[in-house]
């Protein structure tokens, strides 16, 4: 009897530790103390997801990160696999033309599956910007933000940020990335969460070696970004113009710091990176990066038929230590070679993601992409390469 209760007194020490483990491991509430309401955005320069369906928007003009409750969380298949003239299809619902919009970000929802997209109404006066959403059935739909639950940061007045130019989520905060018109140019916030009203915003820089020109810059601001974990530690993988890929550790993420990156990859100079996120396929891990050539770089050093052209890079490379910033590879082998060429294995083009303007991951098999063909553009669901 006496061996029984301590049997019970073991096990349930066992089942307590494995839920405090648990607790310890499981990632905080996005958001807390939300407001009913118009969320008020002056601008929608990117968009991304937070967990359970949490909608994560960042608006330049009004210097500010808002977290929304979108409620989306039950799937919808991708049964359609292609939507012509998608420009038309969106101005359609908000009774405009082609013409008269701009399509700015595209997210999907990872809960649902469902498209959201950044558009600017250019026929409005001023210019209005929104979210609509395209479902797995092709059903499109304008996101209302009038009346949601949601929170809003205020990035730091004194940041002088211009633009925001990316916002992700890292398991227990949100980073953004932004310009501003200042020395340090290339601004970045953490803010941890739970995401509040009343959240505080806590601004670093970044130092990164530009593979391309050869030199540590600060100026130049993260285009794309994806968070990454390594050995259970944080990292933030970002792409800039002429178009290294780096890796810096969140642990230096601290106030009024200067972070240095780790350059592990080149992928060419004069592309600007645009959307990026990882994959496996085959056993293997893969991070899919599409970028847009410069007007006169694709004139004379072209990648491919389109100046939106896409890399599969190897995973791996962000655990390389010894090629690195000064001596990082490069996809073509040097500044100087033919863009079209893949001098490693560690960095390919893909044919088949040729002219893709935007894109994000559907599922294990798939992504979705907004097209330039020629003079359309066209809504195509792709298969992983």
């Amino acid at each position: 009897m006496q061996h029984r209760k301590w049997l019970c007194l073991a096990l349930g020490l066992s089942a307590c530790l494995a839920l405090n483990t648990l607790s310890a491991n499981a990632e905080p509430p996005v958001m807390k103390d939300a407001v009913t309401g118009d969320a008020k955005l002056k601008s929608i320069e990117v968009l991304s997801f937070a967990p359970d369906g949490v909608l994560l928007l960042g608006d330049g003009k009004g210097k500010q990160v808002v977290a929304v409750q979108t409620g989306d969380t039950t799937p919808t298949k991708w049964t359609k696999n292609e939507i012509a003239d998608v420009k038309a299809v969106l101005a359609g619902r908000l009774g405009a033309m082609a013409k008269d919009i701009e399509i700015k970000r595209v997210a999907i929802n990872p809960q649902s599956q469902t498209a959201y997209i950044a558009v600017r109404l250019l026929s409005a006066k001023p210019p209005k910007d929104l979210v609509m959403t395209i479902d797995g059935n092709g059903k499109v739909k304008e996101f209302s933000l009038e009346n949601v639950k949601f929170t809003a940061t205020q990035l730091p007045a004194d940041q002088k940020v211009t633009s925001v130019t990316g916002v992700t989520w890292a398991r227990d905060r949100v980073l953004v990335t932004a310009l501003a018109n200042e020395t340090f140019a290339n601004k970045c916030f953490s803010i941890m969460a739970p995401l509040a009203n009343d959240s505080q915003c806590g601004p670093f820089t970044t130092e990164t070696y530009h593979v391309a020109h050869a030199a540590w810059e600060t100026k130049a601001p993260i285009r794309t970004m994806m968070p990454y974990v390594e050995n259970g530690k944080n990292y933030l993988v970002g792409a800039f113009t002429c178009t290294p890929i780096v890796k810096y550790s969140v642990d230096e993420f601290k106030p009024n710091e200067k972070v240095k990156g780790i350059s592990v990859i080149e992928l060419g100079m004069g592309n600007t990176p645009q959307y990026m996120f990882t994959y496996e396929k085959g056993g293997k891990k893969y991070i899919l990066m599409n970028a847009m050539r410069m007007a006169q770089m694709q004139k004379s050093n072209p990648v491919g038929p389109s100046e939106y052209w896409t890399a599969k890079v190897d995973f791996n490379i962000l655990q390389e230590n010894n090629k690195i910033n000064q001596n990082a590879i490069w996809r073509s082998g040097n500044k100087n070679a033919k863009a079209n060429v893949n001098a490693t294995e560690k960095a390919t083009v893909v044919p088949t993601f040729h002219g893709v303007m935007h894109m994000g991951q559907i599922d294990s098999e798939r992504a979705l992409a907004i097209v330039k063909d020629g003079n359309a553009v066209n809504l195509k669901v792709l298969a992983l390469p």
